[in-house]
């Protein structure tokens, strides 16, 4: 789950969504902050403009008697949250509802009645010397501060609903993504592991983009697939063509020996010729072969495969001439039956080969173990052996037509061997894979 939220948040359509969602909040900030410093501006201004009217009306008083009179009679009728008045008459007497005091933190206003205690909020002042004494008018900025709370509380409204609908819209449309990138990514795998036949299916509700990347992929793959069938099929006739001539060489090798001693230089000769045209039969079979499991004939033979008595037998097969060789060969096969529709031939020819590759390329001593088990309900067909095995960089090179180590070319083969193994396991719709034994090689087919 978490992967996926990971992958989801990496996708182009939610990145879309959050370069969108970021370059909208950024504006919709900058207006705000303009907008708020334009009307904090002008609130200050009209106040400031408040509070020298109210100076000049209090500058037409005759006195400072009379000033001080008009100060007293409208603070009793002000609120001292919004507006403080404060006259310090010549003599020091003070009128109003509040003064100004100042100490270590700075200035503040005070009531004027018992306790004088401080008010809170933040005001602006205007003070001027009249009549002999000093007069002060503040006005309280509490309009201003809560200026500060609306716009923030608009902020909220009007981008956080944006906020989340822009990133719903982009979750929505990353999933949307995913799902048809998965498909195409399905299809890409198919191909990797051989499936040419494998294409991508475009619905209608595909963006144009994915569509023409669908299409592309069809197109690569259908001319992969003609290419790859061009090979095989050349390669089938090829091998088809010269198999009769082979065969008719091999009887005339036959006839001829016959009427030569063996132990002459001549017979000695032969016997090589023989051997060698064996040797290209025997590829041109495996050819063939291989070629009839790629075009999937011997699906129409499928039946029932019992797993259990197919490796007990090879088992009991081979023993001997692992033996032989000094090499310990075993099975490990459960008690529980494993079956498979399979074709029981071309299965046993499979875990034949193998078992010969390992006891052919693994020295004397070796110990080559046969196993049979079930995993996550699909049979699983494990040979290992202990010897020098594949080196990492060469074991998807191995399964190649013809191909062959440089440590294997002076033994007997003609590097068909695994080639058919794969061809038998992608035939019963399996997988192999060639894993490090530590030491030696672990060949593990999962049907």
């Amino acid at each position: 789950m978490t992967a996926r939220l990971a992958q989801l948040w990496r996708s182009m359509p939610v990145r879309l969504a959050l370069l969108l969602v970021l370059l909208f909040s950024t504006v919709s900030l900058m207006g705000l902050a303009a907008s708020y410093a334009v009307t904090q501006n002008s609130f200050e201004t009209a106040i400031r403009a408040d509070l020298e009217q109210d100076i000049a009306g209090f500058r037409a008083a005759p006195n400072a008697r009379a000033v001080a009179l008009l100060v007293d009679a409208e603070s009793r009728d002000a609120d001292p949250s919004r507006v403080v008045l404060s006259y310090i008459t010549p003599s020091g007497r003070i009128y109003g509802n509040g003064a100004i005091a100042r100490d270590d933190e700075g200035y503040h206003i005070v009531s004027l009645a018992e306790g004088r205690a401080e008010y809170d909020g933040v005001y602006l002042s205007l003070t001027t010397p009249l009549y002999g004494g000093q007069l002060t008018v503040a006005r309280s900025r509490a309009q201003i501060e809560g200026l500060r709370t609306v716009f923030l509380n608009i902020l909220l409204i009007s981008l956080l609903p944006t906020v989340l609908v822009a990133l719903s819209g982009g979750l929505y449309l990353a999933r949307r993504s995913k799902r048809h990138v998965d498909v195409i990514g399905r299809t890409l795998d198919d191909l990797t592991t051989g499936d040419l036949a494998a294409r991508v299916t475009v619905s209608p509700g595909w963006a144009d983009d994915l569509q023409r990347i669908g299409s592309k992929v069809n197109q690569m793959a259908g001319a992969q697939e003609a290419q790859t069938q061009m090979l095989r099929q050349v390669s089938s006739d090829i091998a088809h063509d010269l198999k009769t001539p082979i065969q008719r060489v091999a009887v005339h090798l036959d006839d001829l020996a016959r009427s030569l001693p063996e132990d002459t230089d001549e017979g000695i000769l032969l016997a090589k010729a023989q051997e060698e045209v064996a040797g290209i039969a025997s590829v041109f079979q495996s050819l063939l072969q291989i070629a009839s499991v790629e075009a999937g004939s011997p699906k129409t033979h499928f039946a029932s495969v019992d797993l259990n008595q197919l490796c007990e037998t090879l088992s009991e097969v081979y023993e001997p001439a692992a033996a032989a060789k000094q090499q310990r060969l075993h099975s490990v096969v459960p008690d529980a039956q494993i079956t498979v529709s399979g074709d029981k031939n071309l299965l046993g020819q499979m875990m034949s080969n193998l078992l010969e590759n390992a006891m052919r390329h693994t020295p004397e001593g070796s110990e080559i173990t046969l196993t049979l088990f079930r995993a996550q309900g699909r049979p699983v067909i494990e040979v290992a052996d202990n010897g020098p095995g594949i080196p990492e960089d060469a074991r998807d090179k191995v399964l190649r037509r013809l191909y062959r180590l440089d440590a294997s070319r002076h033994t007997p083969g003609n590097g068909l061997g695994l080639s058919l193994v794969e061809g038998v396991v992608k035939l019963h719709g399996g997988q192999i894979a060639l894993l490090d034994n530590a030491p030696g090689l672990l060949v593990r087919i999962t049907l």
